[in-house]
């Protein structure tokens, strides 16, 4: 009796101990299994762009003509021909309107025939002053008769003078007839129509001159500083992708008074023939000597009581703190001058939970 009891008390012994080894192994294997299926951190990350700490100002403009003139006869007279159209490119010199020259061929005329009488009346005088002065000689004549003479001849040159002028100025008449332009340009507006008579130096013809091409913006009154002291370029919207060099020519003394705003006129020194007049141009303007800064989120900085530094994660999903140089921080970024390349990626959220021994999974944007 003593002996099965032993036994029993032997077999539950054995029993226990088995069931205890089975726990042991049981709960060895689920840590070896929670370790195994330990999941990736996802980590959201930023990609590093440097730019101008000062951003660039674009401002929407037009391409216009730095000087545009209303040409006008310098003679009075009423409109025979209009020889060009709006919008049709002229050279120097080409006509551009005439007009009726019936009257002022008459006015021609009458000063040659007023000159070929001038030099008859002179040529008379002329002669008498000369037997005065050989009758005064010979003691036949008076001093008044002499004077006389002389006076008649100075007369009679200066009728002829005036006449010779009256020719000139006659003939330059004649050759205003012809309305002629004075630069290559194109022509912007017509005023005149034929049969339209016309005062001296009203507009007629107005031409846009090719010489100097501008881009007219308007400029609020925060960025004047930048429009006179920093660098402008201007790219046109017909052809992506080139630009311009611009410089400031003139800017308003005085804003707008509706839109408050400085209108500013910069030259385009290299603009070809295929920058059309009213085309639309985008203005840009920016400071070189900017400091080119990586602006990022604020809680993307870590640090550990030493330099600030950020977290780097490669294609791998490794990462790597790197110390950085911050040059200011604000409400939510931090902007950084060195310390990460561009393009490189950096952890943006979450950087205190960050252990470099584990991989990390890279996502783009917070998902719910």
């Amino acid at each position: 009796m003593l002996v099965q009891q032993v036994f029993s008390s032997f077999s539950r012994l054995l029993g226990g101990v088995a069931l205890a080894a089975t726990a042991v192994a049981l709960a060895g294997c689920n840590e070896t299994i929670a370790q195994k299926a330990e999941p990736i951190r996802p980590v959201l990350v930023a990609a590093v762009h440097y730019e101008a700490e000062t951003p660039e100002r674009s401002f929407v403009g037009t391409i216009r003509p730095r000087i545009e003139a209303d040409i006008g006869f310098r003679v009075a007279g009423k409109v025979a021909k209009r020889l060009v159209e709006v919008g049709q490119t002229v050279e120097m010199g080409q006509p551009l309107a005439t007009l009726d020259e019936v009257d002022l061929k008459l006015q021609a005329e009458q000063a040659d025939a007023e000159f070929r009488a001038a030099t008859g009346v002179l040529a008379q005088a002329s002669a008498a002053e000369v037997r005065a002065k050989e009758l005064r000689a010979k003691g036949w004549t008076t001093d008044a008769q002499m004077d006389q003479a002389k006076a008649s001849a100075d007369e009679a040159r200066a009728r002829l003078n005036r006449a010779e002028r009256s020719v000139e100025l006659t003939r330059n008449s004649l050759s205003y007839a012809t309305l002629a332009s004075d630069a290559r340009g194109v022509v912007t507006a017509s005023m005149i129509e034929p049969g339209v008579v016309v005062a001296a130096g009203q507009a007629a013809i107005r031409v846009a001159r090719f010489a100097e091409k501008e881009a007219v913006v308007a400029i609020p009154e925060t960025l004047l500083d930048r429009a006179k002291n920093g660098v402008a370029t201007v790219s046109l919207w017909s052809e992506s992708g080139k630009t311009y060099t611009a410089r400031l020519r003139e800017i308003a003394p005085a804003a707008d008074p509706a839109t408050r705003t400085y209108l500013a006129k910069f030259s385009l020194p290299d603009a070809k023939d295929s920058v059309s007049l009213g085309m639309t141009a985008t203005l840009t303007l920016f400071d070189p000597a900017t400091t080119r800064v990586a602006r990022l989120p604020l809680s993307a900085l870590f640090s550990d009581g030493r330099d600030p530094s950020l977290y780097v994660v490669n294609d791998k999903g490794e990462v790597t703190l790197k110390p950085v140089k911050v040059k200011a921080y604000e409400s939510k970024d931090v902007l950084i001058t060195s310390g990460v390349d561009e393009g490189e990626k950096v952890v943006a959220l979450g950087v205190q939970k960050i252990d470099p021994a584990q991989k990390v999974r890279v996502v783009s944007a917070l998902t719910f």
